[in-house]
């Protein structure tokens, strides 16, 4: 499936803003067989594409349509990389500066923030946190007998 950018591009910058689904479902299980197997990829890409798979979605159903179904998806993945990475700030700018509009920086930051908070409740530590520990884990030696 990609990294996402042509469904990003479509989505953000076509006035056909119709998204299947089951798309931002079969996104986000691709992100997640990606990393469960060891793939490369990234997480930001991926997690941008469907958190803009999820704000076209919701705008469809919702019935919003032109900017401000645009400023929904924004929010979808700035809300969706904040709450995979934990890091609202980082994920709110990451988005504002591939829009530059000064604009929409305040519903960005509120997406994000509180997708960061809802993740906490899913599960205390962060995706990153994590890999880290696991990498941790893996270049660590086991201790000998001896030396415990």
């Amino acid at each position: 499936m990609g990294s996402g950018k042509e469904l990003m591009e479509n989505i953000l910058f076509n006035d056909d803003k119709t998204v299947e689904w089951y798309i931002p479902f079969i996104r986000m299980n691709n992100l997640i067989a990606t990393f469960s197997f060891g793939g490369a990829g990234g997480i930001f890409a991926p997690s941008l594409s469907s958190g803009a798979a999820i704000g076209a979605v919701v705008a469809q159903y919702l019935h919003i349509f032109g900017d401000s179904a645009n400023l929904l998806i924004l929010v979808g993945m700035t809300s969706f990389l904040a709450g995979i990475t934990r890091a609202p700030f980082t994920s709110a700018i990451i988005v504002f500066e591939m829009t530059d509009r000064h604009s929409v920086i305040f519903y960005l930051m509120l997406g994000a923030m509180i997708a960061s908070m809802i993740a906490s409740f899913v599960d205390k530590q962060s995706f990153y946190d994590r890999l880290k520990k696991k990498y941790i884990q893996e270049v660590t030696p086991p201790k000998s007998p001896k030396t415990r």
